[in-house]
């Protein structure tokens, strides 16, 4: 596919804050689980470029290739902590927003397994990540995750 648009040399000043709030709010949670929600609304939203980094991510930080293979399907696979369920729950619920309202199905499980604090945090890297999702899918980006890496380093 071939990008349509760079928003990192559009929009450079803009697109570091993006990055550094997407960073600072990442960072905030465990990290397997950071990057098991990305993954989910990834799929959930067909980025690709998404899907593609935060599985490599996901592997450096320890995850399992059983665990990422079976993402899609984890309500139905065991391998998954009901802290772990509570969140994919959530990030289901609130990227498929506009489809059905289970997020007060959803919200229930999360308030079970996470504090108040935890609840914004996991929130807004749900909101973060599916943002990238439609940066990268609405302007046509496929990125390598090692050029990302380099792009952070330079940065």
């Amino acid at each position: 596919m071939t990008a349509r648009l760079d928003p990192l040399a559009a929009a450079p000043q803009m697109m570091k804050i993006w990055f550094e709030a997407s960073v600072a709010i990442a960072a905030s949670l465990d990290p397997k689980l950071a990057e098991l929600v990305k993954i989910r609304a990834s799929q959930i939203n067909g980025c690709a470029n998404c899907i593609n980094m935060h599985t490599v991510y996901a592997r450096e930080k320890g995850e399992t290739e059983q665990r990422i293979y079976l993402l899609s399907a984890w309500q139905e696979a065991p391998c998954y902590t009901d802290r772990e369920r509570a969140a994919l729950g959530w990030t289901e619920a609130l990227t498929r927003i506009c489809e059905a309202h289970t997020h007060v199905t959803a919200y229930e499980a999360l308030k079970a397994h996470f504090t108040p604090e935890e609840q914004v945090k996991v929130t807004l890297l749900i909101n973060i990540i599916n943002g990238w999702n439609r940066i990268a899918v609405g302007f046509g980006g496929f990125i390598d995750p090692a050029a990302v890496k380099a792009r952070m380093a330079a940065a």
